[in-house]
């Protein structure tokens, strides 16, 4: 369940236009408190640093999502994804991802090639390696999070439309569709926040109840940070809310 909020955290956060300054940079930091009901399940968190890919700087984003207090006891959940990508572009160079899931466990490294839209899959769990031609353009997981923060299009969007990308993730490349709601102001532990409402179209079946069953919020500000996060799941509920932040390159706007 704790793999489940921090794809979802990484996927849904957006900003504005790509000819603005980028909404994040190095020494970025959130810290998200995940609920599952009334249960306090855990945390996930994101962070940006930087790193060097074959002599050339780049951001080194890591995602960590794990099970706190009783919940650990029950189901224990450790998981790291990291992805380097480029400070000009976004397109990524490498990802990591390393799940420890109430003993089902990934250790996984993919090698970008963006000259030939390949991505060399190494597992080390399996022992095996894996060529996989990619589309044009193309995120893992942890990358999306930051290249939609600097999509184009974004500010444009209307009540009712949608945007898409490619994404990598788990061997595969998926549509992921976001669509746009429209503003909102919610409570925080910050205080009001005006937001940005969006709904990630999803699979239905196992996890979750519908297509629309996810809802994000997120500042409707330059830094675009998520503060909070919905699913309807199949069983039950969840709810992931922004419990810290740091290194933000824009002042957090909050309402009096």
């Amino acid at each position: 369940m704790k793999k489940l909020v921090l794809i979802i955290l990484i996927l849904t956060t957006l900003a504005f236009d790509t000819q603005k300054e980028d909404a994040y940079g190095v020494g970025e930091y959130f810290k998200f408190r995940i609920h599952y009901g009334i249960v306090n399940a855990g945390y996930a968190t994101l962070e940006v640093k930087d790193a060097t890919i074959n002599n050339k700087k780049v951001f080194h984003a890591i995602g960590k999502g794990y099970t706190t207090g009783m919940s650990k006891f029950f189901f224990k959940v450790e998981d790291i994804y990291e992805s380097y990508f480029d400070k000009q572009n976004g397109n990524p160079y490498r990802y990591i991802r390393k799940i420890d899931e109430g003993g089902y466990t990934k250790d996984q490294e993919g090698i970008f090639n963006p000259d030939e839209n390949r991505v060399l899959v190494k597992d080390y769990k399996r022992k095996t390696e894996k060529t996989i031609v990619l589309t044009d353009n193309v995120q893992d997981i942890v990358s999306s999070f930051y290249y939609l923060r600097n999509h184009p299009n974004i500010d444009k969007l209307k009540s009712g439309e949608s945007i898409t990308i490619d994404m990598f993730f788990d061997e595969e490349i998926t549509k992921f569709k976001l669509k746009y709601i429209g503003l909102q102001d919610i409570t925080t532990k910050f205080g009001t926040v005006s937001t940005m409402v969006f709904k990630p179209l999803v699979q239905t079946g196992r996890v979750f109840k519908e297509k629309e069953s996810l809802t994000i919020w997120i500042t409707d500000d330059d830094n675009k940070v998520p503060v909070r996060i919905k699913a309807d799941l199949a069983v039950g509920s969840l709810k992931a809310d922004l419990d810290e932040y740091k290194g933000l390159k824009s002042p957090f706007k909050v309402k009096k």
